[in-house]
């Protein structure tokens, strides 16, 4: 325990917990685009993975047991991504006594420097979301066990539709460079495949802002009733 402890107090430890809670969190928020995707095959297929979702391990969990203890864990991995974040950046910080006269950008581009702020917005973001269609504290009309109801009205408001959309867009740039960043760490990280994983980190931003964002603009646009 006391190697793994002072692996961590390491620059390169806490980038190791990073890099694996990355891809906890990164798997599950492509999971979670994909699963929503049962929006567009009707209310019942998608009421139906609801209930699949709260029944599965139940004999073991109980009756969405393995929901909540998905959250716990995503939750403790959330907690260890944003505390190393903010060691990383106080050592970073701490290494240098006068800061730079010539910012250069060859290596840093505008997602890894708004990544900072970026992931203060998503942690809110993330409250706002579990409130509104996980609790329902701030959804008008939530139904507990009817997830496409709850989408459906919770997208009807536009300013809410608005919003969400808008989040994507510090999502889409955390994730492409976290990405990229977190393959880089797991030893990726080879001239020979370097632009591979720009491509797997554009990628999979991509896919997950664009699956997302189709949610509430096909409520909006009547493409989803």
């Amino acid at each position: 325990m006391r190697r793994v402890f002072r692996l961590y107090e390491s620059t390169i430890g806490k980038k190791i917990v990073m890099a694996v809670t990355g891809v906890l969190l990164v798997g599950f928020v492509v999971a979670h685009m994909a699963g929503n995707l049962k929006m567009y095959a009707g209310q019942e297929k998608m009421d139906h993975y609801g209930e699949f979702l709260r029944e599965f391990a139940a004999p073991v969990l109980g009756h969405g047991g393995f929901l909540w203890v998905a959250r716990a864990i995503l939750l403790l991995a959330v907690a260890a991504h944003i505390r190393s974040a903010i060691l990383l950046t106080r050592q970073s910080q701490a290494a240098r006594d006068v800061g730079y006269k010539v910012t250069t950008r060859r290596e840093s581009n505008y997602a890894s420097l708004s990544m900072r702020w970026g992931g203060v917005f998503l942690a809110a973001f993330i409250v706002l979301h579990i409130l509104h269609f996980t609790t329902g504290h701030i959804h008008p009309t939530f139904e507990h066990g009817a997830p496409y109801a709850n989408v459906v009205a919770g997208f009807t408001v536009w300013w809410t539709a608005a919003l969400y959309i808008l989040a994507m867009i510090p999502l889409g740039l955390h994730l492409y460079h976290g990405t990229w960043s977190m393959l880089q760490t797991l030893g990726a990280n080879h001239p020979r495949y370097n632009h591979l994983r720009r491509k797997i980190a554009l990628a999979v931003a991509l896919i997950v802002v664009v699956g997302n964002i189709s949610f509430p603009v096909a409520v909006l646009t009547g493409l989803i009733k």
